[in-house]
């Protein structure tokens, strides 16, 4: 396969990726902001999605349909929604003849509904939530139509490979943004509310209430987000599958980049596998999050240099 080929494929991935999750925590975060009116803001959902500035984010924070508008249509915004459909698509058309037609369809369909006036009336004067949900549920026919039409070859490798990276960066960003706002005091200063859209922006909240009986911890928020490696927003889950798919593309003609890579994912493994809440915890939550991140990153790099021909 060639290199910009793969580069488009895995690009196209974790673009669409990071469209379903920032919908999904800005519905969370809308209906969080009608429950508790007065004590909202939306300064860390605009340092967690967007490159805006201390007083940008501080003038936009108490009126959530310029910041829906903003992050979701805001075409001044390089990290919008919309920037980001278009550039899913824009990779897409450009690697056409290997995704499938219905693939595609999807992709077209999601960008041209992005661009539809009532995005616009819907954010600014109806419920917000109606048209966040049909956005999220193209993002969702997409994903299933890429499971049950891909052929499982290197096209297939490479998409799945952009999406648990782009999954796992995500989850990483959520915790460190939602636990630093509590200053380390875990147990007293959230409430369930507080925990409750935590697992909902991550969807953890179903499998939270089936897994733990004892009401809401953070330790046991940490564990499920962290290292529960049947939830398929958890990072361990998402570290795993992104091996599971990279291992496919080994071959006599790689092995050094091969190697090198897939160094990196074993070793990233190994740390969130042999660990555990408390030493987490008592090492600094915050710390081990900005580690991971920095780790699915540098395997981000990795892989441009040695198989999408980057410098």
């Amino acid at each position: 396969m060639l290199s910009r080929v793969a580069d488009s494929l895995y690009w196209m991935s974790r673009y669409m990726e990071r469209c379903d999750g920032m919908l999904r925590m800005l519905k969370i975060n809308y209906a969080a902001s009608q429950d508790d009116i007065q004590e909202f803001s939306w300064i860390p959902a605009l340092k967690l999605l967007t490159y805006a500035n201390e007083a940008e984010a501080t003038a936009l924070a108490k009126n959530s349909r310029d910041v829906l508008l903003y992050i979701v249509i805001g075409k001044e915004n390089s990290n919008s929604v919309l920037n980001i459909a278009t550039k899913a698509r824009e990779n897409g058309r450009s690697v056409q003849d290997h995704i499938t037609k219905e693939m595609w369809q999807c992709l077209n369909d999601f960008y041209h509904m992005m661009r539809e006036e009532r995005v616009i009336q819907w954010l600014q004067k109806e419920d917000p939530i109606t048209i966040l949900d049909i956005l999220l549920k193209q993002c969702l026919l997409y994903f299933g139509t890429t499971d049950v039409t891909m052929a499982r070859g290197e096209s297939h490798a490479f998409i799945s490979m952009g999406k648990f990276l782009e999954r796992g960066v995500q989850t990483a960003d959520i915790l460190d943004v939602k636990f630093s706002a509590l200053g380390g005091e875990y147990e007293k200063a959230a409430d369930a509310a507080y925990w409750k859209y935590l697992l909902l922006s991550i969807s953890g909240l179903e499998l939270y209430l089936k897994t733990y009986r004892g009401g809401f911890e953070a330790m046991n928020v940490v564990e499920q987000s962290v290292m529960n490696g049947n939830f398929p927003r958890s990072i361990l889950y998402s570290v795993k599958n992104f091996k599971q798919y990279f291992e496919r593309l080994n071959s006599e003609k790689n092995y050094k980049s091969y190697n090198e890579v897939g160094f990196m994912i074993g070793k990233l493994e190994s740390k969130i596998k042999f660990t555990t809440t408390q030493t987490i915890v008592n090492e600094g939550l915050s710390k081990f999050l900005q580690e991971i991140k920095t780790d699915l990153l540098a395997i981000g790099n990795a892989l441009n240099k040695n198989y999408f021909a980057y410098s």
